[in-house]
């Protein structure tokens, strides 16, 4: 669906985009996308003089769910000195955060068509597990046991 956004940011930057076509949930469920992404990428960086690229120009980038995946295969190549560095992530509205349904910005956009809170929550759990069943209670925020909520409340909470 992006295609058209990723030539044109790989013309503009004078660089290679990975954009990875996965396994989707609720049939293959994690770590299936991931797994496509970051053996798709690395099979990528470990042979571009085959391609013809010059791998210091390699960007990953995603949507949505595959935003989330461009940045866990940045995170995970970022410790690999077997491989060349990316030079960038492009993230386009990438979901990152499944802790908390209930920050400012989740509120504030919970009626936002076309991604409902709701939505949002349900498709992580797809993502996860393929079961919604405890929707109610993630929407709630009972889903993250309070030692990590009180470990992660530096970066993820309402201030």
């Amino acid at each position: 669906t992006h295609e058209k956004l990723c030539r044109s940011i790989a013309r503009e930057s004078e660089s290679v985009v990975v954009s990875v076509g996965y396994r989707l949930a609720p049939e293959h469920k994690y770590p299936a996308a991931y797994e496509d992404c970051l053996n798709a990428t690395i099979h990528f960086m470990k042979n571009t003089e085959l391609y013809g690229v010059d791998p210091s120009n390699v960007i990953v980038c995603g949507d949505s769910a595959g935003g989330n995946l461009a940045a866990a295969v940045s995170q995970t190549l970022a410790g690999r000195s077997d491989l060349p560095k990316l030079r960038a992530q492009i993230l386009i509205y990438p979901g990152l955060q499944a802790l908390d349904f209930n920050l400012p910005s989740y509120q504030q956009n919970r009626g936002v068509p076309p991604l409902f809170r709701e939505r949002a929550a349900f498709y992580v759990l797809q993502y996860l597990n393929g079961n919604a069943s405890n929707l109610e209670e993630v929407l709630e925020g009972s889903h993250i046991p309070i030692d990590i909520k009180l470990n992660y409340r530096k970066w993820v909470s309402p201030d």
